[in-house]
């Protein structure tokens, strides 16, 4: 019988089967060990935006496209900066300010700063306090922004963990509205990102109402965003707020090196990344604390690191209550100097680190939690968490699990997160003078 095979060069032969072994390289010793170490590998792999129904939303806010449309315009538009404190801040900032996609939907500096700051740079280090106003003028905040990348397997929001009704939060009713007055939004029970960006949009002096949406030619989208709403709660901040929610929901890094090895591609890390993924859900025991799907968690932890005021931070002093981390909001002893531990994606992309930014790289960080020795002396031993202590890596340990953290959870494409143009035609996500010059949108 006439076999078709036959007639392949042999050399062609090869070239198939070497570009299939290169696309499907078999699991090698590391990728068996890491496989070993970390269990449930499901367990970590992120939905994409558009599978709404594998990400977590709040029953009283289920995603659509409409609002996730609506949500990424607000989230980048100058427009509604409508409440600065002068004049010369009106229209000049926005959400993305402070999450700066090109430092990993985090500041570009070391603190945040919405109305009374000037500048951007390339990714948002340019960004400074500006002369016209005084330091207890300007919107920053006495904690270095968090990430809000899969923010959407965050139960409990903020450093703190004070917005949401559920989770570690159940037991907190009677902390509602004490320390924090906008933690009563909580009773209302819309959900952790809901209840945050209702008190967001006031603490950042952004109004939304039937006239500002109407004058800024949005109410068509939030008609169609929310066509079940009374009309006075459709054109309000809850509506913006449900809106944006929504958009932060759908920020997932599905794109990264580890994400694609989870799902069967071996050749996505490197042996270097594999090792440092080996020590992270292994012996170094990252993994205690880092467990969820976004490799944070809803524990709190106390590592005794440094607050913001300490490096430079504007606004805040050692009384600052963020400095209190979850005990500043539960009001309990136990919970002093306690923070939430957050998630690991695209951190490479800008530093510093912690939420008083007192380590530059993330190198810095692993050596920190490598030496396993408070730096903040106000943090009692006593709270500091067990898991915080000597790890005893190497020199090329602590190498591996850096690029590991730098490389493997690096999203390159969060820019699919950002529109390319917004209603209003301002220039985004700064629009003051000299931003307009850094981002040549004048």
């Amino acid at each position: 019988m006439f076999n078709p095979m036959s007639r392949l060069s042999p050399l062609f032969v090869l070239f198939i089967i070497t570009l299939f072994s290169c696309v499907h390289e078999a699991p090698n010793n590391l990728d068996y060990e890491l496989s070993k170490v970390m269990g449930d590998k499901s367990h970590y792999i992120l939905p994409s935006s558009t599978e709404y129904d594998k990400i977590p939303q709040s029953p009283v806010n289920p995603l659509t496209k409409e609002k996730i449309a609506l949500g990424n315009l607000l989230f980048f538009e100058p427009a509604f900066a409508n409440e600065a404190k002068y004049t010369a801040g009106l229209g000049t900032y926005t959400c993305s300010t402070c999450h700066v996609v090109e430092s990993g939907f985090r500041p570009g500096r070391m603190q945040g700063i919405a109305d009374g700051a000037n500048g951007y740079g390339e990714i948002g280090e340019r960004r400074h306090m500006s002369s016209l106003y005084q330091a207890h003028e300007v919107d920053a905040q006495g904690a270095r922004p968090l990430a809000v990348l899969n923010v959407a397997f965050v139960e409990n929001t903020m450093w703190n963990g004070s917005f949401g009704h559920t989770g570690p939060n159940a037991s907190t009713r009677q902390a509602w509205g004490v320390s924090d007055a906008f933690t009563k939004l909580n009773e209302l029970e819309l959900g952790a990102l809901e209840g945050q960006n209702i008190a967001g949009l006031e603490v950042h002096r952004m109004m939304y109402n039937k006239e500002t949406i109407t004058k800024n030619k949005y109410k068509k989208l939030f008609d169609e965003a929310f066509p079940d709403m009374s009309e006075e709660e459709r054109y309000s901040r809850k509506a913006a707020s449900f809106a944006i929610s929504a958009y932060l929901r759908s920020l997932l890094t599905d794109q990264t090196p580890f994400q694609d090895w989870l799902k069967g591609n071996h050749n996505s890390m490197s042996d270097q990344e594999k090792r440092g993924a080996i020590l992270f859900f292994g012996k170094v025991g990252c993994a205690s604390c880092h467990n969820g799907p976004n490799l944070g968690s809803m524990q709190f932890a106390a590592v005794g690191v440094d607050d913001l005021f300490e490096h430079g931070g504007i606004k805040t002093n050692i009384n600052d209550a963020r400095n209190l981390g979850r005990g500043g909001f539960t009001l309990k002893p136990e919970d002093l100097y306690k923070f939430r531990v957050p998630q690991l994606y695209n951190l490479g992309d800008s530093g510093p680190y912690f939420h008083g930014g007192s380590k530059n790289t993330l190198e810095d960080v692993v050596r920190y939690f490598n030496n396993g020795i408070a730096e903040n002396k106000r943090v009692p031993e006593s709270q500091l968490s067990p898991f915080f202590r000597p790890l005893n890596m190497n020199e090329q340990e602590i190498k591996d699990l850096t690029v590991f953290l730098e490389k493997s959870l690096r999203d390159p494409n969060l820019q699919r997160y950002k529109p390319t143009s917004i209603v209003s035609g301002l220039c985004f996500p700064n629009n003051d003078l000299e931003s307009q010059i850094d981002l040549d949108c004048r």
